[in-house]
């Protein structure tokens, strides 16, 4: 059975992957490849992607410094009937990455917005750290500035279920110093790398990892979950738990 064709003045939010190129969806090829244009927010590295799957389709940027602009652009478009497939540079648009404004625009311009699921490191990561799902908190990242990551830290300590964070590579080690101070006997959760080669699952105490990050080097993206107060799961930090995937370049 065929499926249907792209619906005219619908904009399509398109999730990519976020490491293993296996794991675009059916739909997701589709959308791009019967889409009027692409609005992505780094053309460079859509145009790569779209290059590895042998999809030819007009790219506009659409990134955090000029998405309120670019909506107006995209509303345009909409409104001539044109389709457009939004994507962001991994995951799910919207998720801490552009496309919020411009799902806003479109909505109250009365125009059509249809998601097309796919990979979100968030849920990546939820299901497969072992720590509970039936209640979670999504923080995002945290502010940049200490006192201000130590105050949404404090913030947090009362917040029910598991709580999850993304951080980058270079503030790891000063991220988990500040949750041995506010989170000291909590379980905590790094996953790194996801669906990539070099995937891994770190668990233990805050000051139990810190001193894991402080013997290797970790690299990658990291998504950082803290269990709540009552969870009792405390493996080692060497419980590595991980998977080698296969991945591109």
């Amino acid at each position: 059975m065929e499926p249907p064709p792209l619906t005219p003045g619908t904009l399509y939010l398109v999730a990519t992957p976020i490491g293993n190129l296996e794991d675009i969806t059916l739909r997701a090829l589709r959308v791009l490849r019967e889409c009027s244009v692409v609005a992505a927010e780094d053309t460079r590295r859509s145009g790569q992607l779209l290059k590895h799957f042998d999809i030819s389709k007009p790219l506009v940027s659409c990134f955090q410094f000029n998405e309120a602009r670019r909506s107006e652009e995209i509303i345009e478009r909409l409104r001539r009937g044109e389709t457009i497939a939004l994507v962001t540079d991994a995951g799910s648009p919207g998720i801490s990455d552009p496309g919020g404004r411009v799902v806003e625009a479109a909505l109250k311009a009365g125009l059509r917005v249809e998601p097309v699921p796919g990979p979100c490191a968030l849920v990546a990561a939820l299901t497969a750290g072992g720590l509970p799902t039936d209640e979670f908190h999504f923080v995002g990242f945290l502010p940049h500035k200490s006192g201000q990551r130590r105050t949404r830290l404090e913030s947090l300590k009362p917040v029910d279920g598991t709580l999850v964070f993304y951080e980058s590579p270079y503030r790891i080690q000063k991220l988990l110093g500040e949750l041995d101070a506010v989170f000291p006997d909590r379980t905590i959760v790094l996953a790194r790398e996801l669906t990539k080669k070099f995937e891994e699952f770190l668990r233990g105490k805050p000051a139990e990892l810190l001193v894991l990050a402080q013997k290797r080097s970790l690299k990658g993206e990291f998504v950082v979950m803290i269990g709540p107060a009552e969870q009792q799961c405390e493996p080692s930090p060497a419980d590595d738990n991980s998977e080698r995937k296969a991945s591109y370049p």
